[in-house]
Formats: structure tokens, C-alpha cells, sequence
């Protein structure tokens, strides 16, 4: 009797070895896909690059797993309460690579690739392999074909153009009668004096795939500014 005990106890802990097993290589998978989708992120010289991603998979799927079959020795418990916490907890790490500067926001790809890559990790570790491996494929492309097709990746994109001037009235007609000719449209503006100096600031809409740096070099060679930089 206590021989067939030890043989039911050793088939129960080989087969849950092997059960743990394949939970561990839904982690590896989820991992793998997370690598992935930060490796193009890294390629475009982004603060959350591989390792960032590859952890939020990883973590996500590991969280999955625990919350499918870590209490599944409770009755009645709820299987979806730490899954949900995840999609939640996510958003503060994503706000994290958010910038905003000369209001100008940069990092919100990424932020919505973390969020998103903790979504592949969840649907791997939950088991869907198809859809969590078709997801990930599905965000690495669409990442990369938004970025380097052209016409679908470029945006309109406010900035600041700051000048200090001593003829202000004549630079300021020529500069808007340029931005107009430019279609480039003020949304704000913000004038100082210190003495014969006056300091303009200028919130701008720039269209999507206009290069500022040739308005601010353009402006920079005019006598009549003392400093641009935007």
C-alpha cells in the first residue's frame, strides 16, 4: 500500500514538473516576442528598448499564468482579477517614457507598445499561442511599417520657435506671412521687452513631414534676430 502511495505521489509530481514546465515556456515564448517588439524600438534609439519590453512580456505572461492556475485549489476563485490588474498597472509604467518638452509630446509609441506588449505576454500565458505569437508579429510590423512608409508615418507636430529680436515689427510680418506661405499655423503667441530687445515665443502646428531645423537655419542668417532656436 505505501509502495503504491509513493508511485501515485511521483506520477502526480513528474506530471505537474512537466505541467510547470510548459507554463515556464510560455513565459519564454511571451519573452521572446517582447525582445522583439523592443528591438525595433531600440533601432529608432527609444528610452524602453529590448530589455524593457522582453521583462513586460515576460512579467505579464508570468502574472497570466498565476492568475489561470495559481488558485485553482480555491473554490470559487476568480480567475481574472490579477489579469485585470495588470492591463491597469501597465499605464504607470508606459507613462514613465512619456516626455513632453516645448509642447512637444515624444514617447507615446512606446508607451503604447509596453501596454501592448503586456497584452502579447498575457494572451501567451493565458495559452493562446496563436493569438498572443499573431499579435506580436502584428505590432513589430505595424510599428515599423508606420515609421518608414512615408505617407503613413508622418504626423503634424507642435513646437516652440523662440527669437529675440530688435526690430520686432518687421520680423514679426515677414516671419507669420512665412509660416503662412509654409502652412505652418501659430496657435499661441507670447511677447516680452527687455529694453530694445523683444523675445517672441511662438506655439506652431507643423505639418506632418516638415523639417523645422531649415526654418530655424533659414531665420538664423537674418541680421536682425540676435538668437532662434525652437
Amino acid at each position: 500500500m505505501y509502495q503504491i502511495e509513493q508511485m501515485v505521489v511521483s506520477f502526480v509530481q513528474q506530471h505537474d514538473l512537466v505541467f510547470q514546465t510548459s507554463l515556464l515556456f510560455r513565459i519564454v515564448i511571451a519573452g521572446t516576442f517582447g525582445y522583439l517588439i523592443g528591438y525595433e524600438r531600440k533601432n529608432r534609439y527609444k528610452g524602453a528598448g529590448m530589455r524593457t519590453h522582453a521583462i513586460v512580456a515576460m512579467g505579464a505572461a508570468l502574472m497570466m499564468v498565476v492568475s489561470k492556475y495559481g488558485f485553482s485549489d480555491v473554490a470559487k476563485f476568480d480567475s481574472s482579477r490579477i489579469a485585470a490588474q495588470i492591463v491597469s498597472g501597465i499605464g504607470f509604467l508606459g507613462a514613465g517614457v512619456i516626455f513632453v518638452k516645448n509642447n512637444s509630446v515624444s514617447g507615446l509609441t512606446t508607451a503604447a507598445g509596453i501596454w501592448a506588449t503586456a497584452g502579447v505576454g498575457m494572451a501567451i500565458g493565458s495559452g493562446a499561442y496563436y493569438l498572443g505569437c499573431g499579435s506580436g508579429l502584428l505590432l513589430v510590423f505595424t510599428q515599423i511599417i508606420l515609421h518608414d512608409v512615408p505617407f503613413l508615418a508622418k504626423e503634424p507636430y507642435r513646437s516652440l520657435l523662440k527669437l529675440t529680436t530688435t526690430q520686432y515689427d518687421a520680423v514679426i510680418t515677414e516671419l507669420l506671412q512665412k509660416l503662412s506661405e509654409e502652412k505652418i499655423k501659430v496657435r499661441n503667441v507670447r511677447i516680452g521687452k527687455s529694453g530694445e530687445k523683444t523675445k517672441v515665443e511662438l506655439e506652431l502646428l507643423y505639418p506632418a513631414g516638415y523639417e523645422k531645423y531649415n526654418l530655424i537655419v533659414g531665420w538664423s542668417n537674418d541680421e536682425r534676430i540676435e538668437s532662434i532656436s525652437g
